[in-house]
């Protein structure tokens, strides 16, 4: 019987804490994996055992014997192809997918349209942004008659430990263009520019956000057919958005196509402490409620991005070990959904009321108005 769960990135910044989560669950079952099994043991070394350490590498095709025993993959490294899951989803293990590069998520929809001898399930976008982001642009599209555009917004504190990948993944995006859709078609837009004021509520008031190339504003025109999604970004720290602003406008951005620049920026957005711990999320949905223009609202912040990350994912892993989903590749909004509850950020399945069918995220801080 496949009862083990291995999270693939699994001593990393993210899938460190996605173990610990998983391991209150499931405990004696879950392995942290990856490229170094020295790594993957001084991690487990650290728990006392409450994890098991196991050597799998992204990018070399995972042996039978690895995966015979597995019910469930986690995956917190970006990859480039679509192998390791294809080889998870035909074996017959469920997979979940905790990176947000969008063309990997196009190749896995690929995948998906091509059935490729699909056995399990997999599900993508699960995250703060990709993932929370998604589930609130899915509650404001359930609040409205229709909608014709959602804007995403996410505040990332600068003062919070990010991981190496994710500040990879951040300082490359600065540097490039991508897709947005608007009314229907496509444009290319440059990250960090076309800036608009965004009210994030609580104390945090109005901040200046910009373009930016998350994956849920292309996942989301296919998932949900809204014909207008954006998302956007800035820093806890007004200053630091006011100066990547002008740097980008300035071409900084065609700066960091220099190698040794780029790894310079890299390292400055390591060692950079600047401002608090503290994210925030506000998804603005635009339409007609009870047959007049309306605009839908739904906010939350908290502290320590990369947590709520891994407990967004741990909550989906914990559900899909539990639940019997149905096959194929689909993206968090398409199989789940938010009640928000006493603060209390609860995940569970779509149109599913029963407590069985939920699973605690997180203590969050969180709020909504309707606008009409």
């Amino acid at each position: 019987m496949k009862r083990d769960i291995i999270v693939v990135g699994g001593y990393g910044h993210v899938g460190g804490q996605i173990c610990e989560q998983l391991a209150i669950q499931f405990p004696g079952r879950v392995y942290a994996a990856g490229r170094s099994l020295a790594r993957a043991e001084q991690f487990c070394s650290r728990l006392g055992g409450k994890v098991k350490p196991l050597r799998i590498a992204v990018g070399e095709q995972p042996q039978t014997e690895q995966l015979k025993d597995a019910k469930l993959v986690v995956m917190c490294l970006d990859q480039t192809d679509t192998s390791f899951a294809r080889a998870c989803l035909t074996a017959g293990v469920d997979y979940v997918d905790v990176s947000a590069n969008g063309t990997f998520f196009e190749a896995m929809e690929q995948l998906k349209e091509e059935n490729a001898g699909l056995n399990s399930t997999a599900v993508l976008s699960v995250g703060l942004a990709p993932g929370l982001t998604n589930l609130l642009a899915l509650k404001a599209f359930q609040s409205m008659e229709e909608i014709s555009r959602i804007e995403i917004a996410i505040m990332l504190g600068l003062g919070d430990a990010h991981g190496k990948a994710a500040i990879e993944w951040t300082v490359q995006s600065l540097a490039g263009s991508f897709a947005i859709t608007e009314n229907g078609s496509t444009r290319r837009v440059s990250s960090f520019t076309e800036g608009i004021y965004t009210d994030f509520g609580f104390a945090l008031g109005e901040r200046k956000t910009y373009r930016f190339p998350f994956s849920d504003q292309q996942t989301l025109v296919r998932t949900l057919k809204v014909p207008t999604i954006s998302t956007r970004l800035c820093f806890d720290s007004r200053m630091v958005t006011g100066v990547m602003a002008l740097l980008k406008a300035a071409g900084f951005g065609r700066l960091l196509g220099v190698k040794r620049i780029k790894k310079w920026t890299i390292q400055a957005f390591s060692k950079l402490r600047f401002g608090s711990a503290r994210y925030a999320v506000k998804v603005a949905g635009y339409g007609k409620k009870a047959g007049v223009d309306a605009i839908v609202e739904y906010g939350l912040q908290g502290t320590k991005e990369a947590e709520v990350t891994a407990m967004t994912a741990a909550a989906v892993a914990k559900m899909m070990y539990e639940s019997k989903l149905p096959r194929g590749i689909y993206h968090v909004e398409q199989l789940f959904e938010l009640d928000v509850c006493d603060q209390h950020l609860l995940l569970q399945l779509k149109g599913e009321k029963l407590e069985s069918s939920r699973s605690l995220i997180a203590n969050i801080e969180s709020w909504s108005r309707i606008q009409g």
